[in-house]
């Protein structure tokens, strides 16, 4: 009977093992999505560098809440350390975050650092750039800086000192206002995957020399500092020909250029008249002080005699390229016969090289933002750390995916918005050029303020351009019926006393 119930329960229990492995793997290892605020668990650095105000803020047309850079021209660091440390050697690791530039980004970070284990005793109010960190990952723009930083700092096993690894070919940050999220997939088989809203922008391998500088293994020699170049060594290809002989006709002291005997003086050309005159139009001031001041001289003018004319002044021949002319002599060049090549110091062992079938993580032991920005307005939200792709991905569609289809129907309808106002601005361009030409119609000329006067109104105020057409309209309709059924002159003489009251107005077109 026992042993029935063991075989009853062995199954049981199993699938309960299973059942357990798989909510365990559902799991993040570290989500921060600031949906509480930030006080407490993260810890802002306590160094005066770091002025920059961090507060807990909702996205722009958002209920979700994130943590805001609120001021611009300022540093800003913020630390949180882990429950217990995540490795990076046995399996996948993804490093995942949300951030918006609300603002934009000219010039200034965006990125996190995983912070390595620290020394006993250290406190997280001492964080600061100098803190050490295993990976640096995330947004950077500043003058010609564009991309979406991945450092690794790896210690070589030989010295014992860390060493920045930067991938070489890293995505570009998107340029808009939306949230974006950043995603780096670390793989067992050392690769590493740079994703952003979800797509893979950059793939790299840890250990080749074509993805990362420098490369994570040093190469296996370097030149030998201490050796030197042999006083003898001959590094010229070509030398002068020692037995060539300069020429008997040639002449070194040839001019370039000679004066042109075939030239001749164009018609028309007034030699008795100066290339500049006194500007006939200017008058001494009348605060000159010829005592203090010296002798007042007209301002000289171009002379406008010499604009008809092919010239003024006296003629001179030009100058022409001397035929004659072959400069300094120089004797040709031939091989020489001492070369040795380039010089190079030998190949030595590097005491530095050293070899590994994979990079020796440290452990991420806190994740903190330690940057440096000219924009306020940057919002980071659901930072993650998981063991499992498509956890992160899950995580992606539940919280950034929602909020990025937002604001995008949102971008597209402002951006429409916006098209459709240029269209309308230049169809209204249009509609002031045609009432300007109306305005210069003869009959309408007693109405010819009133209509400017009208029209730049509209210039002003675009939303009235309807009302303008009217207007115009009305004005015109009521010239030709006055003038069809004989109220003309009646209108003309009380014309002619307002252009007697007042003077004539310039429209903006005419001035």
């Amino acid at each position: 009977m026992t042993g029935g119930r063991a075989v009853l329960l062995l199954p049981l229990l199993l699938v309960a093992s299973a059942l357990f492995a798989q909510i365990h793997a559902s799991d993040p290892l570290f989500h921060e999505s600031f949906d509480e605020g930030f006080e407490g668990s993260w810890i802002v650095s306590g160094k005066e560098e770091y002025s920059g105000v961090w507060k807990h803020e909702k996205s722009d047309g958002h209920e979700d809440y994130g943590l805001l850079v609120s001021e611009p021209a300022r540093k800003y660091a913020i630390v949180k350390e882990l429950d217990s440390p995540v490795t990076l050697k046995d399996g996948t690791v993804v490093l995942q975050f949300e951030v918006r530039l609300q603002n934009g980004l000219e010039c200034g970070g965006a990125y996190l650092k995983y912070i390595r284990p620290q020394e006993a005793g250290w406190d997280a109010k001492e964080f600061d750039n100098d803190t050490p960190y295993t990976i640096m990952f995330g947004p950077d723009k500043c003058g010609s800086t564009n991309k979406v930083h991945f450092i690794l700092k790896h210690k070589n096993p030989k010295t014992g000192k860390y060493v920045e690894h930067h991938l070489k070919s890293p995505p570009s940050v998107p340029y808009d206002k939306l949230s974006h999220v950043y995603t780096a997939i670390l793989k067992p088989d050392n690769e590493v995957r740079i994703l952003v809203d979800g797509e893979e922008k950059s793939k790299a391998n840890f250990m080749s020399a074509d993805d990362f500088e420098p490369a994570l293994i040093p190469s296996k020699t370097i030149p030998d500092p201490d050796d030197k170049k042999p006083e003898d060594w001959d590094e010229r290809a070509k030398i002068p020909d020692p037995d060539a002989v300069k020429p008997d006709d040639w002449d070194e002291d040839a001019p370039t250029e000679i004066l042109d005997e075939e030239a001749t003086k164009p018609e028309g050309w007034l030699d008795d008249e100066p290339e500049e005159v006194d500007d006939p139009e200017a008058a001494k001031p009348e605060d000159w002080d010829d005592e203090e001041d010296g002798e007042w001289e007209a301002p000289k003018i171009d002379n406008p005699k010499c604009e008809e004319a092919p010239g003024c002044g006296e003629w001179k021949r030009p100058m022409k390229q001397n035929p004659a002319y072959k400069g300094k002599w120089h004797a040709p060049l031939i091989d020489n016969p001492n070369y040795k090549g380039i010089w190079k110091p030998q190949e030595i062992p590097n005491p530095e090289y050293f070899e590994l079938d994979k990079p020796d993580f440290d452990p991420i032991a806190a994740t903190g933002i330690e940057i440096w920005t000219m924009q306020d307005g940057i919002l980071f939200d659901n930072i993650l750390i998981a063991d499992d792709e498509k956890v992160a991905m899950s995580i992606l569609e539940k919280t950034w995916k929602p909020k990025f289809v937002v604001e995008k129907e949102k971008q597209k309808a402002e951006e429409a918005a916006a098209a459709e106002s240029e269209d309308l601005s230049e169809f209204q361009k249009k509609i002031f050029s045609v009432l300007y030409k109306i305005a210069d119609i003869p009959f309408l000329e007693p109405y010819k303020i009133k209509i400017i006067d009208l029209i730049e109104k509209g210039e002003k105020q675009p939303n009235i351009t309807i009302s303008i057409l009217a207007s115009v309209a009305v004005i015109l309709v009521t010239v030709l019926f006055r003038t069809i059924f004989g109220g003309k002159k009646a209108v003309d003489k009380e014309d002619e006393k307002d252009d007697t009251a007042a003077p004539r107005r310039r429209s903006r077109r005419e001035t």
